[in-house]
C-alpha cells in the first residue's frame, strides 16, 4: 500500500477529466473506486474537492490516497476469475440492497455461506463478484445455515464490518424468519427458551435442548430464546410461522421447532426424514408435492444502518420451493405484516 502522494498534472495531461487522468497513471485502480475516493475527498485537485468528471489542467497538483499495490489487485483478480460466469450473475442477481456501506443479498438455499473441508464454493468466495469498483470484498458479518435462504448482510469496509457486528451483538437488528412446519403448534404465539449445548457425538454438528433450568449446571450449554408466531394453518397437517431469534444460536429455529414437535418441513437433521405426518405435527416431510427441501427463510431484517443510523428495512422473496407450497396451501403473504410481533413490543 502506497502512501499519500501529490502528483502536477503534466503538460501533455490537461484539460482531460479526472477519472480518464488517474485511470492513466493508476491502471489497476477500478472505476468505482476513484469515485468512492472523489465522493469522500480523499482524491483532491488544488486542496479543493472535485467529482470524478472534473477536468484537470496543466499544473494542478492532484492529492492521490494509499493504494493498494498492483501485485495485491492481480491476486484478488486470480480468486476473481476463479468465479464461473453463472456463478457471478447468480450471485449478484441474489443482491436485494446495496449502498456506499452494506450489501444485502438474498442466499439461495443449498449455498454454504463459508467454505469447510469439502466446501470450495460459497458466499465468502462468490462475494469477490460483489465489489462493484471497491478494492476488497464485501466481509461477512452473520450467517445463515446452508439450507436455510434469506437475508444476509456483508460490509463493504472493515469499520462498517465492525458496527455491524456491534449491532447483531447488542440486538439492535430484528430479524423475522418464515418456516412451514409440522402440525399447528398451541398456543398459537409465545416464546421458547430452551437452552442448546452440542451434541457428543461424532460427525456432522447437531445441538441438543436443555431446560432452562439445567442451563447453568450443563458443561457448554447456552441460553437460547426464539418468539414465535403462527400466521395460518393448513388444519393440522401443517403451519407457517413466523419466527425471531432472539440470542443467534447455532441451529436455534430448527432445534427449537423440533422440540416443540412441530419440526421445520424439509428439516431432516432434527425432524426426521420420514414422509409420514398424520397431524400430530412430528415428521418433517408432508410427502406428495411439497419439496423436501428446508421451508426457512430469513425474510426481513431491521436494523439501523451502520452509518446514517437510519432505519433500514429488508425484504427477501422467498425461494420457489416454499413459493409452491405457500401457492398449495393458499397461503398469501400479503395478509401478513412485515413484522407480525410489531404490536406486541
Amino acid at each position: 500500500m502506497s502512501g499519500v502522494q501529490k502528483i502536477e498534472v503534466a503538460k501533455d495531461d490537461g484539460d482531460q477529466r479526472l477519472d480518464r487522468w488517474f485511470r492513466r497513471m493508476f491502471p489497476h485502480i477500478a472505476q468505482g473506486r476513484i469515485e468512492k475516493m472523489c465522493r469522500k475527498g480523499d482524491i483532491r485537485v488544488d486542496g479543493g474537492r472535485v467529482k470524478a468528471s472534473t477536468r484537470v489542467q496543466e499544473g494542478q497538483l492532484v492529492r492521490i490516497p494509499p493504494l493498494p499495490d498492483p501485485h495485491e489487485i492481480t491476486a484478488r483478480a486470480k480468486t476473481y476469475d476463479m468465479i464461473s460466469n453463472a456463478d457471478m450473475k447468480m450471485i449478484q442477481n441474489a443482491v436485494l440492497y446495496r449502498d456506499d456501506d452494506i450489501i444485502a443479498i438474498n442466499k439461495p438455499a443449498g449455498l454454504p455461506t463459508q467454505g469447510g473441508s469439502k466446501q470450495t464454493r460459497h458466499v465468502d468466495m462468490l462475494a469477490d463478484a460483489l465489489r462493484f469498483g471497491y478494492d476488497q470484498k464485501p466481509r461477512l458479518v452473520h450467517r445463515l445455515d446452508k439450507d436455510t435462504s434469506g437475508i444476509l448482510l456483508l460490509a463493504r469496509t472493515r469499520q462498517v464490518a465492525s458496527r455491524l457486528t456491534e449491532a447483531f451483538r447488542d440486538r439492535e437488528t430484528r430479524k423475522i424468519y418464515w418456516a412451514a412446519v409440522g402440525g399447528c403448534p398451541a398456543p398459537k404465539m409465545g416464546t421458547i427458551k430452551y437452552g442448546l449445548v452440542k451434541s457428543g457425538g461424532q460427525g456432522h454438528e447437531k445441538m441438543i435442548c436443555v431446560h432452562p433450568d439445567e442451563v447453568q449446571r450443563t458443561e457448554g450449554a447456552k441460553r437460547a430464546t426464539t418468539d414465535y408466531m403462527v400466521l395460518s394453518a393448513a388444519a393440522k397437517r401443517c403451519a407457517w410461522v413466523a419466527l425471531v431469534p432472539v440470542t443467534g444460536r447455532t441451529h436455534q429455529l430448527r432445534v427449537h421447532m423440533a422440540e416443540m414437535g412441530h419440526p421445520i418441513i424439509g428439516d431432516g437433521k432434527y425432524g426426521g426424514s420420514g414422509q409420514e405426518n398424520q397431524g400430530d405435527g412430528w415428521g418433517a416431510q408432508l410427502g406428495g408435492d411439497i419439496s423436501r427441501k428446508m421451508h426457512l427463510h430469513a425474510r426481513c431484517i431491521i436494523l439501523p444502518h451502520p452509518v446514517t443510523g437510519k432505519t433500514l428495512k429488508i425484504i427477501a422473496p422467498m425461494p420457489e420451493h416454499m413459493q409452491r407450497t405457500w401457492d398449495t396451501f393458499a397461503w398469501d403473504e400479503r395478509d401478513v405484516a412485515d413484522d407480525p410481533f410489531e404490536e406486541y413490543l
